[in-house]
């Protein structure tokens, strides 16, 4: 089968990890097309210090220090200590002028490599024609810093054009060991189209390719996605003479582990075995990587016991490797016990060691703990970084503990490390989160002042604080602002301005927003439209709702409960059963399952429309689906019964929610409480129920216990009125004084008196959980 037939285009998310490891370079602004830089076609020649002419506007670094009689080592060493265009330069015209300067290809190479990495292609451009003018070798390698050079900066299309250049210009054989180092440029670039141009170069052109070249282009498959084709692509390798190695095999189970297969993985090693292919403890890395990924953390150890018993012995990246994922799986105390034998086989853990175990522990909540690890690591002069105190900043911020966060962000500066977005982001959030406005937009106004951008999440987050103030026009001047810095506008921008005018009554608004998305370019979701649609039905605009949820649908956005519960709302409030009970049917037909919210809604609708039985049979039903429904869905059918004098109904549906729904809220207590009151049932059962409920932390309304005394002193029962007045008493904790007030009056019995002063009492201090 050719490579080609393998090779699609798929869109892949590229890994930063390269087959040789190049050298880091900047981002810099300073680039131009290659063809525009590097041309040999003038047949002129030059001298030496003719070309070098060119670099004599710029004068030696002062940090050269070189004698006049240095030696190429010197030379090459004051090179590397170079760190800018213009120091690089004028060394090199300051160099090129003296009598014992050599040309030499090691020397120039150093050149290009440090004008590479400022991305100063022109001058690398010169500095090639210096060399081919001054009868300097040039090789295979000096075209590969250039081609270097335009990957690291994105230029992949000038990239590729380097290899015609090597061809054309300069006559070079191009042989394996080049293709194979563009192709994985190019790789890990995510260019697949011009992979696929140079492996049919490769096929066309008659060059061999080896085990490496299939190995690159296995590896793009992969991170296509593409196992199956990456598979047929190294059984081809047979056609060519060649067997796959442990890259090959290990590239193939990382595809695997990265599509969350391991069992695809194992199978692969299996491969490996009956193929003869030594392994190393790379393969075992990188299945014990795929099974922390998938949290199978008894069959990891299992497995490095098993290859134990075979020779492996782990080493900093398996330790590593399985803390993190302990650590990600919740099992923090196992990853610790690893952390103490990792130490005993004489490993140093490292920031990813401790990263790891600082991000456990703060995902359970154990900050103390993991604040004790970062002790623990400047003891072990692990010098912690921004990754390390911004998962700790995070969490204080995220538990409302943000004056600590703030100090420990303070810590961070004190030491040297410079807080960067996450840091900034996560201690705006925390003083969004205790209502800290003014000084999240401080923190915000200091961000640009320290050159920190704020990014979308920052805006964001600001803007939903404004909206949820109702302070819109400063969350509209913010958005301008945000565009105004280059920061990108996004959904979430939109969906929150949306949220917020819907909230504060301004629904024209809201619909002007929703229109300027389509203007922008920004593609709403199904958030932005279950939003808008909410606020219209809100404000009885139920038909433009319906109009717009047909838009939702022709966009080929799929409603769900949150797009039908307000329509559905709308309808029950109206008391238009009937409409209300379309919207369930047309939410099922279409696949929407209702939840507790929609049943409920539609409960509270027939309960108030007077269709009890049909509320309490719809009741039934999603008790059977083994749902649990909210207070707000049993109130209003209890309090219907008790109004039809359907007490013991009443009182066995309240019994039924204690066991079958969430617990009974201050509302459910005062229904019951009012009705056994009001005549629903023998006077005990209220007293009964009257101990139950305070013992449960609420208190009655006043109006609902006055009706019960009164029924007390009717039926000669002062004393048991004296026991609960003193339990009211105690359970709203009033003040010796007032107490003695009360007694004082019961005690001559003065019980008018008495529960006017209660009463008085109640009222002024209206208790968190009573409900008037």
């Amino acid at each position: 089968m050719a490579f080609s037939s393998c090779l699609k285009w798929y869109s892949w998310t590229p890994s930063h990890t390269l087959t040789q490891p190049l050298t880091t370079l900047p981002f810099t602004h300073n680039c131009k097309p290659f063809s525009n830089l590097i041309s040999f076609t003038s047949t002129h020649h030059h001298d030496r210090h003719a070309v070098s002419a060119s670099f004599s506007t710029l004068s030696p670094s002062p940090t050269t220090h070189l004698p006049e009689n240095f030696t190429p080592k010197q030379l090459l060493d004051a090179f590397r200590r170079q760190s800018d265009e213009g120091s690089i330069l004028g060394l090199l015209d300051w160099a090129s002028k003296r009598p014992n300067f050599v040309p030499s290809s090691v020397i120039y190479e150093e050149v290009l490599r440090k004008l590479g990495k400022a991305g100063s292609f022109g001058s690398m451009s010169r500095v090639l024609q210096e060399m081919k003018h001054t009868g300097c070798e040039i090789s295979t390698g000096t075209f590969l810093i250039l081609i270097e050079s335009y990957a690291k900066l994105e230029l992949f299309d000038e990239a590729v054009a380097v290899v015609d250049i090597m061809e054309t210009e300069f006559g070079l054989e191009l042989d394996t060991f080049t293709y194979n180092f563009l192709l994985n440029v190019l790789v890990d670039g995510n260019k697949l189209k011009l992979v696929e141009s140079i492996h049919s170069r490769i096929l066309n052109g008659g060059i061999k390719p080896d085990v490496s070249t299939f190995n690159i282009l296995i590896k793009a498959l992969c991170r296509a996605h593409q196992i199956r084709p990456a598979i047929l692509m190294m059984e081809e390798m047979g056609n060519y003479s060649l067997s796959p190695d442990e890259k090959t095999f290990t590239t193939l189970m990382q595809g695997f582990i990265e599509e969350s297969n391991i069992n695809g993985a194992l199978r692969i090693r299996e491969q490996m075995v009956v193929a003869g292919c030594p392994s190393t403890n790379v393969t075992v890395n990188v299945l014990v990587h795929g099974y922390c990924k998938e949290g199978r953390i008894e069959e990891v150890l299992a497995f490095i016991d098993e290859m134990s018993n075979e020779g492996f012995r782990p080493d900093q990246f398996t330790f590593n490797t399985l803390v993190n994922g302990l650590c990600r799986a919740g099992h923090v105390k196992h990853a610790l016990e690893i952390l103490d034998v990792m130490l005993q086989e004489g490993f140093d853990p490292d920031i990813f060691t401790y990263n790891s175990l600082i991000s456990g522990l703060c995902k359970l909540g154990e900050v103390e703990e993991a604040v004790e690890i970062l002790n623990q690591m400047i003891l072990r002069d692990c010098s912690p970084n921004t990754v390390t105190y911004n998962t700790l900043i995070s969490t204080l911020c995220k538990e409302n503990q943000v004056e600590e966060a703030t100090e420990l962000a303070r810590v961070l500066t004190s030491k040297g490390i410079l807080p960067d977005v996450c840091t900034f982001n996560s201690l705006i959030q925390g003083l969004c989160l205790t209502n800290n406005h003014r000084l999240a937009m401080e923190l915000f106004e200091e961000m640009k002042t320290k050159s920190c951008r704020p990014d979308e999440f920052t805006f964001n987050m600001l803007i939903d604080s404004l909206c949820i103030r109702g302070r819109l026009e400063e969350a509209l001047s913010l958005l301008k602002e945000m565009e105004a810095s280059g920061c990108s506008r996004n959904v979430v921008t939109y969906n929150t301005l949306i949220d917020g005018f819907c909230k504060n009554q301004r629904i024209e608004e809201a619909e002007e927003i929703f229109d300027e998305m389509e203007i922008q370019g920004i593609s709403r979701n199904v958030v932005t439209y279950n939003t808008l649609i909410d606020g219209l039905c809100k404000n009885r605009r139920v038909e433009d709702a319906a109009q717009l949820m047909d838009q939702m649908l022709m966009e080929g956005l799929k409603p769900d409960k949150f797009t039908y519960n307000p329509l559905l709302t709308h309808f029950c409030r109206a008391g238009d059963i009937k409409k209300a009970a379309d919207i369930v049917q047309i939410m099922t037909s279409n696949g929407c399952e209702p939840d507790t919210v929609t049943y409920g809604t539609l409960i509270l609708g027939l309960s108030k429309a007077g269709r009890v039985e049909l509320a309490c049979r719809l009741l039934r039903t999603v008790q059977l689906k083994g749902m649990a429904l909210a207070p707000q869905a049993y109130n209003p059918v209890i309090q219907a019964l008790f109004k039809r004098r359907r007490a013991s109904e009443a009182v066995r549906l309240f019994r039924e929610m204690m066991e079958k729904g969430d617990p009974p809220d201050a509302v459910s207590y005062k229904i019951v409480f009012r009705g056994l009151c009001s005549g629903g049932g023998p006077i005990g059962e209220a007293v009964d129920f009257l101990v139950e409920m305070t013992d449960k932390g609420f208190l009655p309304d006043f109006s609902s216990f006055l009706m019960l005394a009164e029924g007390l002193c009717a039926l000669s029962m002062e004393d048991t009125l004296i026991k609960l007045i003193d339990r009211v008493m105690k359970q709203a904790k009033f003040s010796e004084n007032e107490v003695s007030m009360i007694m004082g009056f019961l005690k001559i019995r003065k019980f008018q008196d008495a529960l006017a002063t209660l009463g008085r009492i109640m009222n002024i201090r209206k208790p968190r959980k009573s409900f008037w």
